[in-house]
């Protein structure tokens, strides 16, 4: 007798070989100057991703290719194996699971950490419905599960614009996470951040692996070891240079000349 098996519908996430994001032979060029140049890579589904490499390497090129923001001359991006992310444009890659958060946290500072969180569901945004909607028990729940996932249960009443620059940070993880993505792309979330700030969003981001693939691009090399339990992948002049874990990266020749110019 053969076997069931589950058919993804057109258009239904399917990760059943591992790999929830496809980017292969990727290529984008500016002026002539190629930021992304043949770039190969795969992240797994529920996998936290380090993303290093100098200055100019892509790696913002490479999150707005995966957003939608920039299209590639040439290559392929799908999101499991049916999506096709390159015949969406950006809100409807952010609705089908793909979340971003940029450097400088955007949240709303005249509005409480609750109110902020509150907007950030994943439901009609509409003004009308969203300002005269009532939270029924099941999205009070969770918000307050967010709160309390990212640390601010005890500032829910305070103004977002009065929050440590590390809270905000914090705040605008949880606001993405109020929209249940599978994707979370985070660039540089430590920068500007106290050491124990730091040490508390190493906690974070680690803490989420496993529901949701996160890719997260950041320069300071403590932090990076500190969450990265699997592959690290360095780019450089638009490609793959090596993948592997955070020693073997480090004591990676072709690494160390990169970043030292050896």
């Amino acid at each position: 007798m053969n076997e069931l098996v589950h058919k993804p519908k057109t258009g239904e996430l399917d990760t059943s070989h591992g790999p929830i994001l496809y980017l292969e032979a990727v290529s984008v060029s500016f002026d002539g100057f190629k930021a992304l140049n043949n770039l190969s890579m795969y992240i797994d589904a529920g996998e936290l991703r380090c993303l290093i490499g100098p200055n100019g390497a892509g790696k913002t090129t490479l999150m707005d290719v995966i957003t939608g923001k920039t299209r590639p001359d040439s290559g392929s991006v799908f999101f499991g194996q049916t999506i096709d992310l390159l015949q969406m444009d950006e809100p409807a890659i952010a609705t089908a699971g793909i979340c971003r958060k940029f450097q400088k946290p955007s949240v709303f500072e005249t509005l409480t950490v609750f109110e902020n969180l509150e907007l950030a569901l994943a439901t009609n945004k509409g003004v009308w419905t969203t300002l005269f909607a009532k939270l029924n028990g099941t999205q009070r729940d969770r918000i307050e599960q967010v709160m309390e996932t990212i640390g601010l249960t005890e500032h829910r009443l305070h103004l977002a614009g009065i929050l440590s620059h590390g809270q905000k940070q914090w705040l605008e993880i949880g606001m993405l996470l109020m929209q249940e993505p599978k994707v979370m792309l985070v660039d540089e979330p430590v920068a500007g951040m106290t050491h124990q700030e730091v040490e508390r969003t190493a906690q974070l981001l680690l803490s989420l692996q496993g529901e949701r693939s996160i890719i997260v691009v950041e320069h300071d090399m403590e932090f990076v070891r500190s969450i990265a339990q699997h592959r690290v992948t360095v780019l450089h002049e638009g490609s793959v240079l090596t993948e592997g874990t955070m020693d073997e990266v480090q004591n990676d020749p072709r690494v160390v000349q990169v970043y030292l110019g050896d």
